[in-house]
Order: C-alpha cells, then structure tokens, then sequence
C-alpha cells in the first residue's frame, strides 16, 4: 500500500476541481489517500527579494516535507486564461525554491476540469509536459473533464456521462496498479 497526497490547484471554496478531485480520491482502494487544501498553505507571491530578506516562507517547507512523506500524488489542476492559475504557480514557484526536485521520484495522476469544452487541457498540458517533469515527477496518468456542468452531477458526486465515466475509471485503475510496480 502506498501513501497518496491529493490536492486541487484551485483556492477557489466552489472549486470544480476539488469537487472532481474528492470524486476520484473516492474511488482509490488499494492505498492510503490524504487530502489537503492548498489554500490552508498561505505563502506570499514569489519574489526574489522575498526569498531573500525572509528566507522560504514555513508553509512551503511544510508542503516539501508532506509531499516527501508519500509516494504519489493526485493533482486536479485549474486554468485561468489557458494557463494554470496564478495561486498554484506561486506553490510550485516556492517549492521549487525550496527543492528543485520537490518531485523527484514522486508519481503523478493530474487532472482538469472547467465549465469549458476543453476541459482545462492547456493547463494540464502544460503541467503534465514542461513544468512537472522540470522537477522530476513522474506523469502516470492524466485526465481531463470538459464541460463539468453538463458531465457531473453535484447532487450526486458522480460523472453523468458514461464515456467519461468509464474513462476516468480506467485512469484511475491504471494508476492504482502503477503504484503497484
């Protein structure tokens, strides 16, 4: 059994990707899954000079340490203009200061979702092929949920549409039995 650490890229209390987030992490069975808030680690905008007079900010070293505990992560990251956000690019700016390979051997399922047809995909296209594997992790799989209003039932926390549904528990279980290795 392994340790998961699963979190949203979003400080958004509305958060589609929590909401998908929470789905998933209800679906894994074989292994020890721990949720956090990003947001519950407040740092201030990355800066040089920051860095410099107050050193690294004790929310990003705590993180450091918590992602050093587990051996994967699940990670539903969120898009603002077809980029990730500016609050999870702060994050990965101060732990990458913190270690620049705060994700070293570290395995990855990442995810998007948006009200969008495409699903956050130039976020998590980005995430997954220049800035994760930048600090070493590995992408085990990913997944990508568009038009989350129209695919997912809130009432009922579940995928509405069976294609996608089917897909995610692929992902899901290819992951799983990737950990496994």
């Amino acid at each position: 059994m392994k340790k998961i650490l699963a979190f949203s890229g979003s400080n958004s209390s509305t958060s589609i990707n929590a909401k998908l987030l929470r789905h998933v992490v209800k679906k894994i069975t074989s292994h020890e899954v721990t949720s956090i808030e990003l947001s519950n680690y407040d740092v201030p905008i990355y800066s040089a000079d920051i860095e410099k007079t107050a050193g690294m900010p004790s929310p990003s070293v705590q993180l450091k340490n918590l992602i050093d505990e587990h051996q994967a992560l699940i990670i539903s990251v969120n898009e603002h203009n077809s980029a990730p956000s500016a609050f999870f690019k702060n994050h990965i700016d101060w732990l990458s200061r913190v270690d620049a390979n705060f994700l070293q051997g570290k395995k990855v399922l990442l995810m998007s979702t948006s009200p969008g047809k495409r699903g956050a995909k130039s976020s998590l296209e980005y995430v997954r092929d220049v800035l994760f594997p930048r600090f070493g992790a590995q992408i085990v799989e990913s997944f990508s949920l568009p038009s989350f209003g129209e695919n997912y039932d809130e009432t009922s926390n579940e995928l509405t549409n069976e294609l996608y549904a089917l897909g995610l528990t692929d992902v899901v279980t290819n992951f799983e039995q990737n950990l496994l290795n």
